[in-house]
């Protein structure tokens, strides 16, 4: 190979070379934030359902001899309406997130741009 098509290709060698190293890292960084979201969200589902079965309990022994199924029906109304603001408040949060690989796309395209 010529001096100037060796030059070529060792520049567009080190180009990928670094774009999929920004990958790597992107993707890499990506798993360990949703396995400490999943970690985190796990250990708060636990502990919040604990604690609202021994809410639910005390409320229902407070209420057992006036009006206990009103108190058992409210307080399931109650976790139904937390449980669907939950799964919107999830949803929106999936919707928010980054896009995977948008760093490393968008240093593709300033390569492209700047080539030609």
């Amino acid at each position: 190979m010529s001096g100037p098509v060796r030059e070529l290709a060792r520049t567009l060698l080190s180009f990928a070379l670094t774009r999929t190293r920004l990958a790597a890292t992107e993707l890499e960084e990506q798993a360990v934030r949703l396995v400490e979201i999943l970690i985190w969200l796990t250990a708060a589902l636990f502990f919040l359902g604990v604690a609202l079965v021994f809410a639910a309990v005390l409320v229902v022994l407070v209420f057992w001899d006036s009006n206990r199924l009103l108190a058992a029906g409210l307080l399931a109304a109650l976790f139904v309406s937390i449980g669907t603001g939950a799964a919107l408040i999830a949803r929106v949060r999936l919707r928010e997130r980054p896009k995977l690989l948008a760093a490393t796309l968008a240093e593709f395209e300033r390569d492209r741009d700047a080539l030609g």
